[in-house]
């Protein structure tokens, strides 16, 4: 992607610092650095606002980023993102079901596939995580769809929530399962003493 270029000298062409620029889109400095750098990409609102600020059409502003996007957006990548997904999604439900017959096994061998089958789920969803960025899919796919003068349909667009959703799920299981196993720990050190 070129876009962190073309911010940069459209940037310095109108004399314009980071900071003024980001008070300009409503962002901090760090994210003009970040997108200046090609660290993170923006989303289709900084992209509108930023080609207003610049006086460029949003067309020139990404034209040569937009035959990547497609290429990043392809069904495959739809497709595997959505299959490790599912994934995640069995191991999760898996952990919850199988807590407590495993925690109910005479002495740690229960506890220990638990936790190891917990590490497994954790590995996975950070994987999840670095797909995701590293592809950038559901801002990659709002801004073609802008670009090519459409709107995502309502399957679409309930498949990026879907995508956003579970991160919050995850992250509540996440809580819940480190208070259930604390709290084992505390019943099995109180029935051992």
């Amino acid at each position: 992607m070129d876009i962190g270029n073309r911010i940069k000298k459209y940037r310095e062409q109108n004399n314009i610092s980071q900071e003024k620029l980001a008070l300009k889109i409503f962002v901090s400095r760090q994210t003009i650095s970040n997108w200046e750098t090609n660290k993170s990409y923006l989303d289709i609102k900084s992209l509108t606002m930023m080609s207003n600020v610049f006086n460029v059409s949003l067309d020139d502003f990404i034209k040569k980023d937009i035959e990547e996007m497609r290429k990043i957006i392809d069904k495959e990548t739809l497709k595997k993102f959505n299959g490790i997904s599912y994934i995640f999604l069995a191991e999760v439900l898996i952990l919850i079901i199988s807590a407590y017959p495993l925690f109910s096994l005479d002495g740690y061998s229960g506890i220990i596939i638990w936790i190891l089958f917990f590490a497994i789920t954790i590995k996975n969803a950070s994987n999840i995580e670095k797909y995701k960025k590293s592809n950038d899919i559901q801002t990659y796919k709002e801004i073609i769809a802008f670009i090519d003068g459409k709107q995502l349909t309502y399957e679409e667009k309930q498949q990026e929530i879907g995508k956003r959703v579970y991160q919050k799920i995850f992250l509540a299981i996440f809580i819940g399962l480190i208070t259930l196993i604390v709290n084992m720990i505390i019943i099995f050190i109180i029935k051992n003493t």
